[in-house]
């Protein structure tokens, strides 16, 4: 028995076209086959699989993420992906790991949960 990869992310919003937006236009996750479940929300896909579900809930997620501190995702384009999210006007930092030959970009979603954007791109 072995853990094989990260099923997926849910995100529990108030802002719910705010949060697809975000990840769908930002991030880059495509809309997909969400099943009939009696909360209204979104399933976004990354290469086929449903990686980041999104409820809408009345409450929303409130106070700081708990133990979680962030979602990542591995990435390339960096260039891209900084003008994507200056053109949006959100607020972004940055982190170079030289020695692993890695950059990170962190952007928060409309619900404040930070997003690491990884590229093996220095």
């Amino acid at each position: 028995m072995a853990v094989e990869y990260l099923d997926h992310i849910n995100i529990n919003t108030k802002k719910l076209d705010e949060c697809i937006s975000f990840y769908r236009n930002i991030i880059g996750l495509e809309d997909g086959f969400r099943p009939d479940i009696p909360i209204p929300g979104a399933w976004m896909y990354c290469e086929g699989r449903p990686v980041m579900h999104i409820m809408e809930m009345d409450g929303g997620r409130e106070g700081p993420t708990g133990p979680i501190d962030h979602v990542a995702f591995k990435c390339t384009g960096l260039a891209d992906f900084k003008q994507r999210i200056e053109d949006a006007g959100l607020k972004w930092e940055v982190n170079t790991i030289a020695e692993m030959g890695v950059t990170q970009l962190y952007v928060d979603d409309p619900d404040g949960v930070k997003v690491e954007l990884n590229f093996e791109e220095v």
